[in-house]
């Protein structure tokens, strides 16, 4: 019975995950952990320091 619950609870987390990564990727949301939520400069061609743009350059 308390292998059936821990299997339920690992179940409804993973779903949890999968449901939060299909969201922020349907939002447009390059990547999840971005701390600045996909809205650093970066983005909007400046320097980004996140290192998430992996297809920006940085100026030097």
């Amino acid at each position: 019975m308390t292998d059936l619950i821990i299997v339920a609870i690992l179940l409804i987390i993973i779903g949890a995950a999968i449901v939060y990564i299909v969201k922020a990727k349907k939002s447009g949301a390059k990547c999840i952990g971005c701390p600045s939520g996909g809205e650093c400069s970066g983005k909007k061609g400046g320097v980004c320091n996140c290192g998430c743009h992996s297809d920006t350059k940085e100026e030097s």
